[in-house]
């Protein structure tokens, strides 16, 4: 009798946890969705500056926009998520990207550059869903395996390359407006499936905390600081190539790619940092976010030093901009397994909130910086991706300072 008193209080102390893989996995899916709103406008540019008579500059700020929101709101989105929880912020984002998304339609339909711009910042609200999924996904497993967690909510990017391989395929088959109403339509069903299928994980409590101390208090923890300014070149980057390869592609190899085709490369350029982002999760788990981190900035220093030199387009360009989103991918995995353990809990969705919106901050610039850079005489970006080089150098020796930072194994 005495043993099984003695083993109740253990059982009854442990969270029950089951559940938690398909509830990350649902939460991957209405990021995947929220992902291809928010990059609704990139794979139709080739459109908008025909049809608009659009310059690089304008072009550059186009795709720019939608980051903008996307970034900054990450801050509010993640410290609401402390207090509202992942199942009411994921029905409420998507739902309230809807109304961009129908803009974004009429701006193209009745060709206003404005609108478009306008309609673009407000896709953005799409963009901040990915500061609810961490805190969520990470309430859902022990602290030891919180990188696959992550990193298996963090596929959820994959949407980008759903938007990249598919909008400009269904723009093509049913038409311009009719692709918006159906990306439109597939947001109010994953919002309903989200609302009637999500639950919070038991371990998750509600922090009553204001929104402005809260964010404040993240500010205040160094580890913040530490993480934002690593994310902002690996997921940045991502963000920013993911925009504008399309751009880059056909201005720089007009003769080889056409829109679909730059439209596929992109999906194949995401699809390579969406798989590696999971494994990035697991090998920091492992080895320690560190070493992963190491080796996923010394990969886009190196990858992005062979894109400026211009290879002719082929076999060789493709592979090495698949190794620079896998190297980012490892990098997005390993940053975000290094903020949970080194983050009081009460504070991860404010920290992973401004933390997500220095990654997109990272994506917001580098477009603006490429159209600016780019030299019209030898139809060349060189420049923006020296940039690229000598900033990730700088992230590569901040990272290697660190202090390492791994979850106590059960």
């Amino acid at each position: 009798m005495s043993s099984s008193t003695t083993e109740k209080p253990a059982t009854a102390a442990e969270p029950d946890l089951r559940g938690g893989l398909r509830q990350v996995i649902l939460a991957t899916l209405a990021s995947t969705v929220g992902f291809w709103a928010w990059m609704a406008i990139a794979p139709l540019q080739n459109i908008y500056a025909t049809d608009m008579g659009l310059d690089q500059g304008q072009v550059s700020l186009m795709l720019a926009m939608p980051v903008l929101v996307g970034a900054l709101g990450r801050i509010v989105v993640g410290a609401m998520t402390d207090r509202f929880g992942g199942r009411k912020m994921f029905t409420l984002v998507l739902l309230a990207a809807v109304p961009p998304v129908l803009l974004v339609a009429l701006a193209g339909s009745i060709g206003s550059y404005w609108l478009l711009l306008v309609s673009g910042f407000l896709l953005g609200v799409a963009g901040t869903i990915f500061a609810v999924g961490i805190p969520f996904a990470s309430a859902w497993f022990p602290p030891a395996r919180r990188g696959l967690a992550n990193g298996i909510f963090g596929m959820g990017m994959i949407g980008t390359a759903v938007s990249a391989f598919a909008t400009p395929r269904l723009a093509e088959g049913i038409g311009y407006l009719a692709t918006h109403l159906l990306i439109a339509a597939v947001m109010v069903v994953m919002a309903v499936v989200v609302w009637f299928g999500m639950r919070e994980s038991p371990v998750w409590k509600p922090s009553h905390q204001a929104l402005i101390p809260k964010v404040t208090g993240a500010l205040k923890l160094v580890i913040t600081w530490q993480m934002s300014f690593l994310y902002a070149i690996v997921f940045g980057g991502f963000v920013a190539f993911s925009t504008f390869l399309p751009k880059y592609l056909m201005t720089i190899y007009p003769d080889d790619v056409d829109a679909v085709g730059a439209g596929t490369r992109t999906a194949l350029f995401a699809a390579a940092a969406v798989v590696a982002r999971p494994i990035g999760g697991v090998l920091a788990d492992r080895f320690g976010p560190k070493v992963i981190s190491l080796v996923s900035l010394a990969g886009i220093v190196a990858t992005a030093y062979i894109v400026g030199q211009q290879p002719p387009e082929g076999v060789l360009t493709g592979v090495v901009f698949i190794l620079m989103a896998a190297a980012m991918g490892l990098g997005m995995g390993a940053v975000f397994a290094w903020v949970g353990p080194s983050t009081p809990p009460d504070k991860v969705g404010a920290v992973t909130g401004v933390v997500a919106a220095a990654g997109g901050l990272g994506g917001y610039f580098p477009p603006l910086v490429m159209g600016a850079t780019y030299q019209a005489e030898t139809n060349s970006y060189a420049l923006g991706l020296w940039l690229l080089v000598l900033v990730g150098a700088a992230a590569l020796v901040v990272a290697g300072m660190l202090r390492d930072a791994r979850a106590p194994k059960p």
